[in-house]
């Protein structure tokens, strides 16, 4: 994905994904367009800025971005999965966008949340990451890769709040509680939802989790 996405002279249209139960992501050409240049521009960033390091572990486990992630100084680290190779710029844009808020550059890497805090924060990184994975998986032919395919599924059809509290149970507690008032029996159909478009429970309650 991060050959494609920088030498691409032009972007392609995004040609639907289907998984196993037939859910489908068609995504939006302009849309794509979009995030195929904040992408280009993060990994230009990533690579060429010499005021940080980001650091890429390996790891046998399925992970998601956020976990194993550490944010030390001047570099961050992230915990790359072996069985997600295609995977490595999403994961290393995670970390980036969380080191440049410790940076104080969160406006100019977000500035659709310039001054977000808590899970208002973490929602913005976490819809960025999975429009770039999208924009691999629907234009860069990127290999499915089971952790961020549930991921940009969820943000795709509006699930991506209760990925978010459902994937993580220990975070972002007060902001969890005020999401479920506003939104009742949203965690059950996203679970429902959830177990029809992959077969299997989200993360989070998954039996082995």
């Amino acid at each position: 994905m991060s050959a494609c996405a920088a030498s691409a002279p032009t972007l392609p249209p995004p040609r639907p994904i289907v998984n196993h139960q037939g859910a489908r992501i068609r995504a939006d050409h302009e849309e794509m367009k979009r995030v195929n240049e904040w992408v280009t521009r993060e990994q230009a960033n990533i690579v060429n800025d010499p005021s940080f390091w980001v650091v890429s572990n390996n790891t046998i486990a399925e992970s998601f971005p956020w976990e194993g992630m550490r944010v030390a100084e001047d570099s961050v680290f992230v915990n790359q999965p072996l069985a997600g190779r295609d995977a490595q710029l999403v994961y290393q844009i995670y970390g980036h966008l969380h080191l440049m808020v410790e940076m104080g550059r969160q406006e100019e890497w977000l500035p659709e949340a310039p001054e977000a805090v808590g899970f208002e924060l973490e929602r913005a990184i976490v819809d960025r990451v999975a429009d770039a994975w999208i924009l691999g998986r629907t234009v860069f032919d990127t290999q499915p890769f089971a952790p961020m395919d549930e991921l940009a599924y969820a943000k795709h059809f509006g699930y991506l709040d209760a990925f978010i509290f459902t994937a993580r149970p220990g975070d972002f507690g007060s902001a969890r509680t005020e999401w479920a008032r506003a939104n009742p029996g949203r965690t059950d159909e996203y679970r429902e939802w959830f177990l029809e478009t992959f077969n299997r429970e989200p993360p989070g309650i998954r039996a082995n989790e």
